[in-house]
């Protein structure tokens, strides 16, 4: 990490009220070497400069600590982690939660594998499979205190996917783009649907980056029905309550 890119992490997290300790800011730079080093052998991630990984996917990545929804040992699953976002810096920044980063993709997951064991982190559990099947499996269905994702997929497909592995009173934090009226109430439904309700929906910017961002919290107030989630594939071919244009 050059001398530019380090200031640029730490005045992007400040921007988050975080205080990156030099031994973090140290593991963030083997983080970007890493990553970086592997992008250019497989597909990873389309960004390339130092800057944009920085801001895009490492602070990106921790702006789903706003208003402490992942405070205290948590035990966290990360849904569509693809390189490990945001599992690999919260995993960094919080060591005190208890990361599984899942993806379908098996060379992602071991990548996420690989990086995690490099950076000493401990904390962090990674996991392949699809989410449709995991969430109905005993051993993950109900066992999770919160789960995040990040751009992975329309408000009704993720509370479908995700509210499946959350025990009641766990939380959702999704981190998404600018959110339209429609994608709120369709996503607000399936929540429902799924035993869940939207506590949070708030718009704000990526710091430095000035990115339009929106951070949803679904609180699962009651037991998932059995028949979710629904088997793979139909659930982002079909979304409850949504029909995306």
């Amino acid at each position: 990490m050059t001398p530019e890119g380090r200031a640029l992490l730490l005045e992007g997290a400040a921007e988050l009220g975080l205080k990156l300790a030099p031994e973090q800011v140290e593991q963030f730079g083997h983080l970007l070497a890493l990553l970086t080093q592997a992008s250019a052998q497989m597909n990873l991630t389309a960004l390339r400069g130092e800057r944009d990984i920085l801001l895009k996917h490492f602070v990106d990545s921790l702006t789903c600590l706003r208003g402490g929804w992942l405070d205290g040992g948590q035990r966290v699953l990360d849904l569509g982690t693809g390189a490990g976002f945001p599992a690999l810096p919260l995993a960094i920044v919080q060591p005190r939660l208890q990361i599984v980063p899942l993806d379908a993709t098996r060379k992602k997951v071991e990548f996420v594998e690989r990086t995690a064991q490099a950076l000493g982190l401990e904390n962090v559990h990674p996991l392949t499979g699809r989410a449709e099947s995991l969430g109905r499996d005993p051993q993950q269905r109900e066992r999770y205190d919160r789960v995040v994702t990040r751009a992975v997929a329309a408000l009704p497909v993720l509370a479908e996917l995700a509210l499946p592995f959350l025990r009641v009173g766990g939380l959702l934090v999704a981190q998404k783009g600018p959110l339209t009226p429609e994608e709120l109430e369709a996503g607000t439904r399936a929540a429902a649907e799924v035993g869940g309700q939207v506590r949070v929906a708030e718009p704000f910017t990526l710091p430095l980056a000035g990115d339009a961002r929106t951070l949803v919290v679904i609180e699962k107030t009651a037991s998932t029905p059995e028949r979710y989630p629904r088997r793979e594939g139909v659930p982002n071919r079909k979304p409850l309550f949504w029909q995306a244009t």
